[in-house]
């Protein structure tokens, strides 16, 4: 039986998000943007009426304001964007059980055999679409296909509103032809490396000699062949995985910041944000990192080892250790972001430590009372919102 894949893409979810709850900003050029109140912020998500100004994610406001001076600009608002992807998400699972969550405005779904309850595949990417729009004034694009990797390219073929289908028989037709850049998973330092060797199509990447790509790239290099010639095996998963990945958050400080003291508050509010997202995934990462941008625009990131863990005090003390470590009263900061990765393997043996050894069951007790205050904080901020409970150091 042929598999049946779509890919769920919300059109610019946070402004939509926005725009479903206060309808006046329809038909007119509006953003998310970072701070609107102050210079430093950038643009999160335009709608596409500002989109058609020039207008783009992560343009600094007074970039935007000057393509678009009548730009509406709107702060971010992460819990409504967050309950929104859950209702979402909940649309989908009408229609089929097996869905992966590749970010907060698409997914992955596995209709195989579901067409003798919901019609064709174009039919059901009618139906779901029709039900977010209904129920939650949103839209989105869907890509069918028989993998994911072709439902991820046919869902950014037609934005707003679109339904796509690729399949394999299509890709000489509609893929092939397309810039290598625009290939799911193909960034701007692989793109410059394929061009020095004269590949500029993915059709020229599909043809190219897979040893040669080995050779440059590794084993990465034969992937992205496989996938220019549509062959991808990879099962849509339920229980999103993030091996050799990171959580992280960052975010651009509405102005230009030396006060350390403001930093460690910043860092916690983040650092809250990144503990939660792993307990909800039942991860522990043992490697904290963060990454500082200055004013004049240069960045720096730092990193170190620790215990494996999910819990916010650990992910903060050591961001904090590297913050102090690195901060630089004369260097204007104006952005901040903090992230775990390196993350435990079920069966990875751990190494106790010397107390372990010798019998010291203080700290163990610490970090399992930490553990039911944090997850205790997690439930009633998802029941009840982010801002019903809050660390005094934030208030």
């Amino acid at each position: 039986m042929q598999r049946i894949i779509f890919l769920v893409d919300m059109n610019a979810f946070f402004i939509s998000c926005e725009t479903a709850r206060s309808p006046e900003l329809k038909s007119k050029p509006a953003a998310v943007a970072g701070d609107p109140k102050n210079r430093s912020g950038i643009i999160l998500a335009a709608n596409y009426e500002a989109r058609r100004f020039g207008v783009k994610t992560t343009m600094v406001l007074h970039e935007a304001k000057r393509l678009c001076p009548s730009l509406i600009l709107v702060p971010p608002d992460r819990e409504l964007y967050s309950r929104n992807s859950k209702a979402v998400m909940e649309i989908l699972s009408r229609y089929s059980p097996i869905i992966e969550q590749n970010s907060i405005d698409e997914a992955w779904m596995d209709l195989t055999g579901c067409e003798v309850l919901f019609g064709k595949p174009v039919e059901i990417a009618s139906k779901i679409m029709k039900d977010i729009q209904d129920e939650l004034d949103l839209w989105c694009s869907i890509g069918i296909s028989e993998n994911k990797f072709l439902a991820k390219m046919a869902s950014e073929m037609k934005k707003p509103q679109g339904i796509t289908e690729v399949w394999l028989k299509d890709i000489k037709e509609k893929i092939w032809p397309l810039p290598v850049r625009e290939m799911y998973g193909i960034g701007m330092q692989t793109e410059r490396k394929l061009q020095n060797i004269g590949i500029f199509t993915i059709g020229d990447l599909a043809r190219s000699n897979r040893d040669l790509l080995n050779s440059i790239f590794g084993k990465y290099g034969v992937e992205i062949h496989q996938l220019a010639n549509g062959l991808d095996s990879s099962p849509v998963s339920p229980e999103h995985h993030h091996d050799s990945k990171s959580i992280s958050r960052s975010t651009t400080l509405p102005e230009d910041i030396t006060d350390l003291e403001y930093a460690r508050t910043v860092l916690l509010r983040l650092a809250e944000e990144v503990g939660a997202e792993a307990r909800s995934c039942d991860i522990k990462g043992k490697t904290v990192s963060i990454a500082i941008k200055y004013a004049d625009f240069q960045s720096v990131t730092r990193q170190k080892s620790i215990p494996a863990t999910y819990l916010t005090k650990d992910i903060y003390k050591a961001g904090i250790e590297l913050l102090e470590q690195n901060w630089n009263v004369r260097r204007p900061v104006r952005l901040l972001g903090i992230g775990v990765s390196n993350f435990k393997e079920d069966n990875e043996v751990i190494q106790l430590s010397f107390e372990d050894l010798l019998g010291n069951t203080n700290s163990k007790r610490s970090d399992e009372k930490e553990e039911k205050l944090e997850k205790a904080m997690d439930s009633i901020r998802n029941r009840f919102g982010h801002n019903k409970i809050n660390r005094a150091k934030l208030m």
